[in-house]
């Protein structure tokens, strides 16, 4: 997808491309607190299509049980994007500053993007969808020399009747998906930045471990710091640590 090289120029769309910039817009809204996945496809079948939609809502399943039944909309959504369209609302969006946005541009190919966004920030969740989506669209492999030198013999081959062109036989889609990055939290990442993120544990354990390290440790610390005339980085410590605790006891 290309950037503009100057701003300023206006975009008319039609019905049909308003209605997909203001989804585009929506989506981008969200982005503050649900992560979304950009996608590389190609070669994909409406019937694929649905079973990889299928199973990423299987894989983020059981991050997302809970005593009360978990509502549709908050399963991932997979959504093809006309690139186009996307750039003119990746520009418009304030939130974005223009290094963010072209950091998104340079790894938005032309073409074939699709974005996954998900329900909430839940790393876990995030590395069984990363799992299952490399299982059900495996990676290409590529040819080897000898299917290239058949391929190339083909294509020399003097045709089985001659004055008429030889009939092509049309061959299977194998479908690709890549990884492209994503846009966490207003934040973006690359490809290799969302699979390290993806092994953190969820944030409710992430707080605990914060209050751990900040309960017996820190308090010895912070004794020596109100010793040594650090009174106030002393209370900052006991401020945070007391405020992780109830954000866990809210949560609980």
């Amino acid at each position: 997808m290309e950037f503009p090289k100057y701003k300023g120029k206006p975009r008319f769309f039609g019905e049909r491309k308003t209605h997909l910039y203001h989804q585009y817009l929506k989506i981008l809204e969200s982005s503050a607190k649900k992560p979304i996945i950009f996608l590389h496809h190609n070669d994909f079948t409406a019937q694929r299509l649905i079973k990889l939609r299928r199973d990423v809502i299987a894989a983020s399943a059981p991050s997302l049980a809970s005593p009360s039944p978990t509502p549709a909309s908050d399963a991932p959504i997979i959504t093809i994007v006309r690139s186009a369209v996307f750039g003119a609302a990746l520009r418009d969006f304030a939130p974005l500053n223009i290094d963010a946005s072209r950091k998104i541009a340079n790894f938005v190919l032309k073409g074939g993007l699709a974005i996954l966004a998900l329900p909430s920030f839940d790393p876990p969740q995030l590395d069984a969808i990363l799992r299952i989506m490399e299982r059900t669209v495996p990676p290409r492999k590529p040819l080897t020399q000898a299917q290239l030198d058949e391929i190339e013999a083909e294509k020399k081959a003097d045709p089985v009747m001659p004055g008429r062109a030889p009939q092509k036989v049309k061959q299977p889609l194998q479908p690709e998906l890549k990884l492209l990055g994503a846009l966490i939290e207003r934040r973006v990442f690359s490809a290799h930045e969302v699979k390290d993120v993806s092994k953190l544990p969820t944030m409710a354990t992430l707080r605990a471990q914060v209050v751990g390290l900040l309960s017996s440790p820190a308090t010895q610390l912070a004794a020596v710091l109100g010793e040594a005339s650090g009174g106030k980085l002393a209370r900052t410590l006991e401020g945070l640590k007391k405020g992780l605790e109830e954000g866990q006891d809210v949560q609980s």
